[in-house]
This record gives structure tokens, sequence and C-alpha cells, in this order.
């Protein structure tokens, strides 16, 4: 097997065949091997090659490959010549070489070929390894090397391994590898040392393990700032923000991470007041401290407060701007979401990332700039930084459907990394929003077909799709199938659509008669649309009915009294509709005044391709298969 680089395709060592026949081939060789430097670089080769003991890095050989830096191919004839030499089984040339393998995260399993011809591999050249599959992120390949390499050949391994294999069984997440390193860890007699300490706090801290956090934290009276902060950390993370404090409190001396740690930990269980205390008593601040204090009065929608520490800060990263751009848009500021990120731009203090516009996309989607986010977009598509993961696709999505620009939010969907129920959803739901409901129901067939398989949240979609649509039979239809086939029971939601359906239908007696198979009760919501439906369709007694306990249910909603006094007035009953007016002045009520976003420059809407005389094709589907069961039951009663 020859281990080949992506980029030349040449090959850095050679295959086992080879090897061997070089490893003979030395035999013959005179004590005068060949060079590829300078002769006058050479300090006595003879002599270097009969005491290998004394190998340092003033070797030529180890300074040429301590040069190579991006050379493959010089890589490669460094290598050729270690092992010609006989001097890879040099610890400290076998190190040298696997370091170099390892310093590209593609050559890992390069520099595990190469340690499989070592003689005597030590715990350096296998932490090296480790290390390596650790910083690509890659923890089955760190474990699985150091079980089956490590561990079977018996390399002793030293207080710098169990560091690495703790961070490894952390990142896994898993308690069973956690024990059984801490099992070796007590074998071999490095419970005691700090560094394995500390990982092991940090470990268990990440386990949700805390008792046996506090134990190893306790095993012994040596520690340092990262013993105290990690188990501090472990706290926090577990949510015990009063014992986290306690070891605060004790600590000899505290650092700007112990801090920083104890307002994140405030912060998270929103005591924003405990966390100011600490922010002003800190000797010192550094961004990280600013940005918890302002993510703390976010958290608690104190926008004038988060909007005063951000001003007096100095040195702002892309967190603070983030977490600036998030609370203006969850707090519905858009306008001044646009405007703090027009800011951010101009200053070019820090460049936006993938969270900074998520923001931004929602705030132009509720203020209709159409234009700006395709701006967004294309800045999107521009910078290679910028990666389109699925909360990002959303964002655009949500955008482009708010505005109205559906088939752009198509191309958006189809171009999604990837598709999961939450986007299909959108899509059903926005075409239906959009007056498109075939287009939303033809979503939901190719959902069927090719998507994940839908669920409660897909058929509350299907179901308004109907509504919208005034498609009774089809709603029936969903919802039988919705229990037939995907054992979804009905929630108050389903109820909800069928019962707006139904009731925009005229068809109110079938509303009611639908509540009353309820298992759960009915919440306002479906009285809501009963009540709506009943003025809609001059149904005056039961609306009053449906009226009065609506208002003793919700007394401080402000719709009831609103259609209830509707429903008077179109009977005349001028005085009725004064006492709901005296009730509502008597609560406090006020009817929120209905508005409209719309985009200045105006944008073109799709036309539907829908024309006059098609027919849908979920309407085909739908026939074909309710011809399929008819046909079925019809042969069914033959045969009885």
């Amino acid at each position: 097997m020859a281990i080949r680089s992506s980029s030349s395709k040449r090959a850095i060592i050679p295959s086992s065949i080879s090897l061997e026949k070089i490893l003979k081939t030395r035999q013959n060789l005179s004590k005068f091997s060949p060079s590829i430097w300078n002769k006058s670089e050479a300090k006595s080769k003879t002599s270097d090659q009969e005491s290998p003991q004394t190998l340092n890095l003033t070797h030529p050989t180890l300074r040429v490959l301590e040069s190579c830096k991006h050379s493959l191919l010089e890589f490669n004839q460094v290598l050729a010549q270690l092992i010609v030499s006989g001097l890879l089984q040099h610890p400290l040339a076998a190190s040298r070489a696997v370091k170099k393998l390892c310093s590209l995260p593609s050559l890992i399993s390069h520099a595990v070929y190469l340690f499989n011809y070592l003689d005597q591999p030590d715990a350096f050249i296998c932490n090296t390894i480790i290390r390596s599959y650790v910083n690509s992120n890659d923890p089955d390949g760190a474990i699985a090397f150091y079980y089956r390499k490590m561990v079977e050949i018996d390399v002793p391994p030293n207080h710098y391994t169990f560091p690495l294999l703790v961070k490894v069984c952390a990142e896994l997440g898993s308690v069973r590898e956690g024990g059984k390193a801490h099992a070796r860890i007590v074998k071999l007699g490095f419970e005691t040392d700090l560094f394995v300490r500390n990982a092991m706090i940090h470990m268990y801290g990440q386990f949700g393990s805390i008792g046996d956090t506090r134990k190893v934290f306790d095993a012994s009276p040596e520690s340092d700032s990262v013993t105290w902060n990690s188990m501090i950390d472990g706290y926090v993370k577990n949510g015990e923000v009063g014992k986290a404090r306690e070891v605060f409190d004790e600590m000899p001396e505290r650092d700007i991470v112990s801090w920083n740690s104890m307002i994140a930990g405030y912060v998270s269980v929103e005591d924003v007041s405990a966390a100011k205390e600490l922010f002003d008593a800190m000797p010192f601040r550094d961004v990280v401290s600013w940005n918890s204090m302002i993510d703390g009065y976010a958290r608690i929608g104190n926008v004038s407060a988060a909007r005063g520490l951000f001003g007096r800060m100095h040195g702002r990263s892309t967190v603070s701007w983030n977490t600036m751009l998030a609370l203006h848009a969850r707090s519905k500021n858009y306008v001044e979401c646009i405007r703090l990120f027009d800011r951010m731009i101009e200053g070019g203090e820090v460049k936006p990332n993938e969270a900074t516009l998520v923001s931004v996309l929602t705030a132009c989607a509720n203020l209709g700039k159409l234009d700006m986010g395709k701006r967004i977009h294309s800045y999107i598509e521009a910078d290679n930084r910028i990666e389109l993961d699925v909360l990002l696709s959303s964002a655009l999505l949500t955008m482009y459907a708010k505005c109205g620009a559906m088939d752009s939010a198509r191309e958006v969907f189809l171009e999604m990394p990837e598709r999961n129920t939450v986007s299909w959803n959108s899509m059903i739901r926005w075409y239906s929003m959009h007056g498109d409901s075939a287009k939303g129901l033809e979503m939901f067939m190719e959902m069927e077909k090719s998507g994940p398989t839908p669920n409660e949240v897909t058929f509350v979609c299907v179901l308004s799709a109907c509504g919208h649509a005034g498609l009774v039979l089809e709603g029936w239809w969903y919802f039988d199938l919705m229990q037939r086939v995907y054992n979804i029971k009905p929630k108050v939601e389903h109820y909800g659509c069928m019962v707006d359906l139904l009731s925009r239908a005229g068809l109110i007696g079938d509303s009611v008669e639908l509540t009353s198979d309820m298992t759960m009760g009915a919440g306002t919501t479906l009285w809501s649309a009963l009540l709506s439906a009943c003025r809609a369709h001059s149904n005056f007694k039961l609306g009053e009915i449906l009226g009065k306990r609506l208002i003793a249910l919700e007394p401080t909603d402000v719709g009831p009294y609103v259609l209830l006094s509707n429903i008077y007035a179109m009977q005349g009953k001028w005085d009725d509709v004064e006492n709901v007016r005296k009730m509502i002045e008597e609560e406090g009520l006020h009817k929120s005044t209905g508005h409209s976003v719309v985009d200045p420059a105006g944008s073109n809407s799709s036309q539907s391709i829908l024309e006059k005389g098609d027919i849908p094709k979920y309407r085909k589907s739908l026939v074909y298969s309710m011809l399929s069961e008819m046909g079925a039951q019809v042969k069914l009663s033959h045969r009885e």
C-alpha cells in the first residue's frame, strides 16, 4: 500500500514490498549512503550513522526535514533517506517525521502508516497522532488509534497522554469511555497529576456528572486556576450557580476566566442583577465580560440597558453586534436592526457571519425589504466565509416568502443543503398564505414522495391551506389521512383548522359536531372561529351564546367583544351593542390597528400556473386515491 498526497499524487511512503526491498538493498550499500544535500552541509555523516544515539536536531537530515514546508517531493526524499540510513528507528527522527506528517490534517493516515513500521514507538509519537485527530475534529479516530495502536502494542503512556484521551471522551460524550479512561489513570498512578485532574474535572462537567466532578476536585489539595475555573464551569453548566459562587468565593486567586464564568452563570439563570454586581466589581474586563452582560440584558428584554452597555464598549466583536441585532429582531424593532447592521458594515470593525445575516434577514422579511434581502443573498453567494446552512437558508426562504417572491423562495428551498421538515412545512404554509393552496398541497405530495415524514405541524399547514381555499372535501381527506396513515392524533390546532374550514363554508352544525367529538376541551381559538362563522352566516342565536362564553373565558381579549357587538348590530339590538361597548371601556381594552407592509419599490408577484380549466395535481391524486378506496369497498361488499 502506498501513501499518496492528494495534490501531487507522488508516493510519500513506499509500499511494504518497496520498503522491504529498500531495507535489503541497504545491506549491500557502502557505509556512505547517497545524500540529497550538498556535501559541504554534511558534518561527519559516517560518525552519525555509526552512533545513532547521539542524533540531535542539528543533524543534516533532520534540518532538511524541519525545513520542509509545502514541498512534498522534498519531504519524500528526506523520508526515503531516513529509511535507507536506518535513522527512522531513532526516537528523535521518528517523532520529527510523524510530527511533520501530522502538521497536515489530510496526512494523518500516512502518519499512522509510518507508525506501523516503527520498532519502538513512544508516548510522544502516539500523543502527536492523537492530538492531530483531536485538532481535526475526529475524536472517533483518536480513540480508535489509542486502543488499536497504543494499548494493543503496550506503548507506555505519559502525563500528556491522558489529558488528550479525556478530552476525546468529553467530545464524544461517552460516559463509558470516560470511566474506562479514569480507571486506567488510577491504575497507572496518574490520578494526582494536575493536568490529568483538570482534564477529568472538565470531562465530568461536560457529562453532567457534577458529583464525580467534585470528587476529582477534592481528591488533591494541589490546584491551579484551571482547576478552580473548571469546577466553576462544571457547576454553571449544570445549573448550580449557587455552588459555583461558593467555589468562586473560595478561590485563592481569581483571573478573568473566573469572573466571566460566574457572570455567564448568572446570565444563564437570568439573574442579571447579580451578574451586574460582579461585572462592576471586576478589576478588569475583556470583550467576553461585556458580551455576557449585553446577552444578560437581551435575555430579559431590557433593550435600553443592553444598548447602553453596547455604546460604552470598546473593541466590539462579531458576537457583540450579533447579540444586539438578535435583540432588536426579537423585540420586533426591525428598523433599528437594519440601522445597526448598516453601522456595522460602515464601521468595518468586524465582518458579518451567519448569525448576523439571520437577524438582518428576519428584519427584511418583516419590513418587506425585498431589495435589501436580495443584496444580502448576493453577499452570501459572493463571500466564501459564509456557510449557507439550514438556519440561514430558512431565513432566506422566509424573507422571500414574506415579501411575496415565492419563485425565489422555491429556488432557495431547492438549493438548501438539507431540506428538513421545517423547510417543507414553511413552503406549504407560505404557498397557502399567498393564496396558492393548490401549490401548497402539491408540495405536500412531493414531501410524501421524496421528503421527510410529515409531522403534526405539517398537517396544521395542510389543513390551513384547505381552509384558505375553502377545500372542504380535501380538508376532511387530509384530516382522516393524518390519523389513518401517519397515526397522528388530532390536537386543538388541527381541530381549529377544521372548524375554521367548515365554518367558512357555512357548515356550522358540522363544526359544532366536530368539537363535541374532541377528547380534549375546545379552546378559545375554536370558539372564536365558530363565533366568526356565526357572524358571517347570520347564525345569531348560536353566536350570542358563543360570544358570552368566550368573554367569560377570555375577559381581556377584545376580539370576542367586537364579534358579539357586530352580531347585535346585525340584529338591530343597539342597546346590547352599547352595553358591549361599555364593557370594553371598563376593561380598558383596545382593538389593535390592522396594518400591512408594502415594499415601496414594488415587486412583481409570481403568476399562478393554475390557469382556468387546469386540474391541480393534488386533486387528481386525491380523486384517484378515493376511487381506489371506493373500488376496494365495492369489492368487499360483493364478497359479502
